[in-house]
């Protein structure tokens, strides 16, 4: 599963973070060629604030963690 999310600041960038860490599987977070571990806090913040992300959760079974980040998926 694919999706869009803009993070605006360090607190929506650690509510994203510990959604994905409560996720089953792998979270992904990339822009460009650039890929980073949904679960880092820092690798997070590193890749971009008020920036749009695409996210790949590779878990089909957790639409509980994209419910849990819908907030900050952009169209």
């Amino acid at each position: 599963m694919m999706f869009k999310i803009r993070l605006e600041n360090t607190n929506d960038a650690e509510e994203f973070v510990k959604a994905a860490s409560q996720c089953g599987g792998d979270v992904d977070l990339h822009s460009g060629v650039v890929y980073i571990d949904g679960k880092s806090l820092l690798g997070v913040i590193a890749m971009g604030i008020k920036r749009e992300l695409n996210v790949s959760i590779h878990d089909p079974a957790d639409k509980v963690f994209k419910n849990a980040v819908q907030k900050f998926v952009v169209a």
